[in-house]
């Protein structure tokens, strides 16, 4: 197996309000401290301001509003995971917080689970998958759709 192989099969694990999510780590550029986040004007309530990472600046997404999740400020654990996404044709830094980067654990796309219509209380669309893990439970985010840019205000 190659590098690129065994890179692309491996998701960060990462905690919001309890729950464990993942993201390709492909996706991931870095994780760092949280800085501060400028708002800005007439945002979107998902990409609501920006930060300034290593004298680059990055929109500044709320994962926990895209989820329908209750707004929270950092903690002590919480970290910023920068991404590397391709936004309007374009590769474009994106920074979210999450409240713990937990881990890097290999993913096997065949052995997601599809995510159940009931008992879920996130969208969807935004999901790719339920994994299982050492008896917990690891909800593979669809990054393309979680991170697409929205229209409305």
């Amino acid at each position: 197996m190659t590098e690129t192989s065994e890179i692309e099969g491996m998701a960060l694990t990462f905690s919001l309000q309890g729950e464990t999510f993942a993201i390709p780590v492909t996706y991931v550029d870095e994780i760092i401290d949280p800085l501060p986040v400028t708002r800005a004007p007439n945002a979107d309530a998902f990409a609501p301001g920006l930060i300034n990472v290593r004298g680059a600046i990055a929109p500044f997404v709320d994962l926990r509003h895209r989820l329908g999740m209750k707004p929270a400020g950092p903690c002590a654990t919480s970290r910023v995971l920068v991404l590397d996404l391709v936004v309007g044709g374009e590769s474009t830094k994106v920074a979210m917080m999450a409240d713990a980067v937990d881990d890097i654990t290999e993913t096997n796309l065949s052995d997601l689970e599809p995510v159940p219509e009931l008992g879920v209380r996130w969208p969807t669309e935004y999901l790719k998958g339920v994994a299982k893990k050492d008896g917990a439970l690891i909800i593979l985010l669809d990054v393309e759709a979680t991170f697409a840019p929205t229209t409305s205000h």
